[in-house]
């Protein structure tokens, strides 16, 4: 890292579901801990000027009664998320010591073309026509496109007013899962197959099942405040929500026609 001015560090140990290690926490504070904080040392020593860490939203939880900010007491609900918290922490320590500024954002589920995990999963369904019980749910949700993400980042490389904070970041409009599954129909020009199933009956269901945390995900709302982020930094998500949905299925499509 001679002569690098900025570090952006999004590699992560993520999108394991299932995972099979006897003792997976100490394999994600490996990655996402411990290899971050080594990293963030590196680039102190070879006086980077600023590090830039792609932390998750889950540091603040995975549900919202009201929108999350960058005030609010960190809940990780998550072994994923407990990580990402012990680094955050681990960078404001080496920030104190070595003077590197620190910028932590913490994004909320991440789209784009070939997106892995939960939205690449519901654009397959979408795709193939599947009909799926998500009809009626009235939850909220905050996402953030890729190239929003991107766009965001940049801003935050060498905007002075960001350093050593903590942001949250998103499109700036909330969708139901209802209102999402829609919207991707409509972007992968397939229809949307939806049946208007209860909430409490899909509830019931995915506890019979053991999933209650895809009940949660699906049915609950996340949502993110990102006031700090327009007034402190003048930002604005450069492209909508749709906008990003269209980039992201035609990156689906062409992938799929491979």
């Amino acid at each position: 890292m001679a002569g690098v001015e900025y570090v952006v560090h999004t590699a992560a140990r993520a999108h394991i579901m299932k995972d099979p290690l006897f003792d997976p926490l100490t394999e994600f504070r490996k990655v996402n801990t411990a290899g971050t904080l080594t990293l963030a040392r590196q680039a102190a020593e070879a006086g980077v000027r600023r590090f830039v860490f792609i932390s998750s939203i889950g540091v603040n939880g995975n549900q919202s009664i009201k929108p999350f900010n960058e005030q609010d007491t960190p809940a990780p609900h998550d072994l994923y998320a407990i990580s990402k918290f012990e680094a955050e922490q681990g960078l404001w320590g080496i920030q104190q010591d070595t003077g590197m500024e620190v910028v932590v954002i913490r994004p909320p589920l991440v789209y784009g073309p070939n997106a892995p995990g939960n939205f690449g999963a519901l654009m397959r369904v979408v795709q193939r026509g599947w009909p799926l019980p998500l009809g009626a749910v009235h939850n909220q949700r905050s996402l953030v496109a890729l190239d929003n993400l991107v766009d965001f980042v940049i801003t935050c490389l060498d905007h002075p007013a960001a350093a050593n904070q903590i942001f949250l970041v998103s499109d700036g409009e909330d969708l139901s899962t209802t209102e999402l599954l829609r919207r991707v129909a409509h972007a992968l020009g397939r229809p949307a197959r939806l049946i208007p199933v209860p909430v409490s009956l899909l509830a019931a269901g995915a506890a019979l099942l053991g999933r209650r945390d895809m009940a949660q995900r699906l049915c609950g709302s996340l949502q993110v405040d990102i006031s700090k982020t327009q007034t402190l930094l003048g930002w604005n998500p450069p492209i909508s929500v749709d906008e990003g949905l269209r980039r992201t299925a035609l990156g689906f499509l062409h992938e799929t026609t491979l």
